[in-house]
């Protein structure tokens, strides 16, 4: 109904000015109806009429109001441009104000001088011809700037038990929660582009005050922990807004937060995988556990002495010389042979590869389709000069070692595990009398040394990287 009033009146010249000027604030509100009746007057409008529109959402004005309007954005103002236009208003009033006093107005009014000149207004009604920041503090339940920082000194720091006293401190005073978490978020975000803009602190409105504070943290977190705090603080401020215990949840997210600055990235943690499969080429293998000698029983010793006595009595001939075993010369012996100076952890990237060829100098190893990532992780300078040294020392050197993308040859087959060695015993001319010994049964694979495995450099830097511990151990 009020559109429509306007509608019938804006043709109508003024009295006395020159134009006739209708501001509408909050016009995102108008319903579709009231957006409908003043679309004619927007189409043509009378010379002597101008129309403002405020709004906080643009985005919710129709498009047909917007394509007739010149649009004005309205920025922020800054916290050194409030701060300054305070002061002159306390001169004016004759009032003391503290520089603290004025950067909480200017921080609590969020770049709005209006919200700024009410509260300054409030506080002189208030507190007369001085005023503290003790009092902006507790008249708007605002943090200070100094337990601020020191809350998030003890949170980039490990201290929880500081931490939580200093919110309890903080809830006891009447402090709001969630201006709390916002402050958090702020501080954390200026740090944040501190160390993204390697300490220019023309991107940041800030005391000097905090200006020093930031240079201190800056050395206990980098840009990306204080992007993970300020993820943690971002979700608490989300959640306080149907939190019911308001405290225990800010809480929680101070330990998580204390958790998020210490945490290790995922593209650190790849990194720290990758660099170990590339020093697992030159790194000791892990030392497996040792069979233990098979004891012989007091119930055993008679069958000894029989087989001694046998062996007094005929002499075995002389055993030939061992001989010394060729090096591979290809096929599974040479893969086989090439897999055992690899490291546990660069031998598994190898697992479907295979032997391609060996020629013109060129050892060339093959991993069939859907084996590409074992293939990038594989193809790294300290693999490759392992393997080169390894031909070297077979007697087959190669001056180059390439992984290319193959299919799996049909004839081709893991090697089998290498057999026990086996004693080989010639009978004696008369050991038909002597009954036939049953073959002693293989010892079976001892169980895993845990102090030797837990010892290995490996083990302990993968422990370290993932902060795990062993759980179990399975051979």
């Amino acid at each position: 109904e009020q559109v429509r009033e306007l509608r019938d009146t804006a043709p109508y010249a003024p009295a006395s000015c020159r134009f006739k000027i209708y501001i509408i604030d909050e016009v995102h509100m108008l319903s579709t109806a009231a957006f409908n009746a003043l679309l004619k007057t927007l189409e043509e409008p009378p010379a002597h009429v101008k129309f403002i529109f405020a709004t906080t959402e643009p985005e919710k004005v129709l498009p047909t109001i917007l394509s007739r309007c010149q649009r004005f954005d309205l920025r922020r103002i800054s916290v050194a441009k409030i701060v300054e236009h305070l002061t002159h208003i306390a001169k004016q009033e004759k009032v003391t104000v503290e520089p603290a006093a004025l950067q909480a107005i200017a921080r609590g009014a969020d770049g709005g001088m209006r919200d700024a000149e009410s509260t300054l207004d409030q506080l002189i009604s208030f507190c007369g011809e001085k005023i503290t920041e003790a009092d902006v503090l507790s008249m708007f339940g605002l943090t200070s700037q100094a337990q601020v920082i020191s809350l998030a000194d003890a949170i980039l720091k490990g201290d929880a038990e500081p931490a939580l006293r200093e919110l309890n401190e903080l809830t006891s005073g009447g402090k709001e929660l969630r201006r709390l978490v916002g402050d958090l978020l702020n501080h954390f975000r200026n740090l944040m582009v501190y160390q993204v803009s390697k300490g220019d602190v023309a991107l940041l409105e800030i005391s000097e005050a905090e200006q020093s504070a930031l240079a201190e943290q800056a050395k206990l977190a980098d840009a990306a922990a204080a992007s993970r705090i300020l993820e943690v603080f971002a979700e608490c401020e989300y959640q306080l807004r149907g939190a019911a215990s308001r405290k225990i949840l800010v809480e929680m997210s101070i330990m998580k937060a204390i958790d998020a600055a210490s945490a290790m990235s995922l593209n650190d943690v790849l990194d720290h995988l990758q660099q170990l499969r590339a020093e697992g080429g030159s790194a000791a293998p892990v030392p497996t556990a040792k069979s233990p000698a098979p004891k012989q029983t007091a119930k055993s010793k008679p069958a000894v002495a029989v087989a001694k006595q046998e062996a007094v009595a005929t002499p075995v001939a002389d055993a030939p010389a061992a001989k010394t075993a060729p090096a591979p010369t290809g096929g599974p012996a040479l893969w086989a042979a090439l897999m055992d100076c690899l490291g546990p952890f660069v031998k598994g990237n190898f697992a479907e590869a295979h032997l391609d060829s060996v020629e013109s100098g060129v050892l060339s190893i093959g991993f069939p389709p859907g084996q590409e990532n074992a293939l990038e992780l594989a193809n790294n300078p300290k693999t490759l000069k392992t393997l080169k040294a390894k031909m070297a020392e077979l007697g087959q050197g190669v001056r180059e070692v390439r992984l290319v993308k193959a299919a799996t040859p049909a004839n081709w087959t893991a090697p089998a595990p290498a057999p026990a060695a086996e004693v080989r015993e010639e009978a004696a001319p008369h050991s038909t009398d002597a009954p036939a010994e049953k073959p002693k049964p293989k010892p079976s694979k001892g169980p895993v040394d845990m102090d030797e495995f837990k010892n290995d450099p490996l083990i302990k830097k993968a422990l370290e990287v993932f902060k795990g511990h062993i759980v179990d151990v399975r051979t």
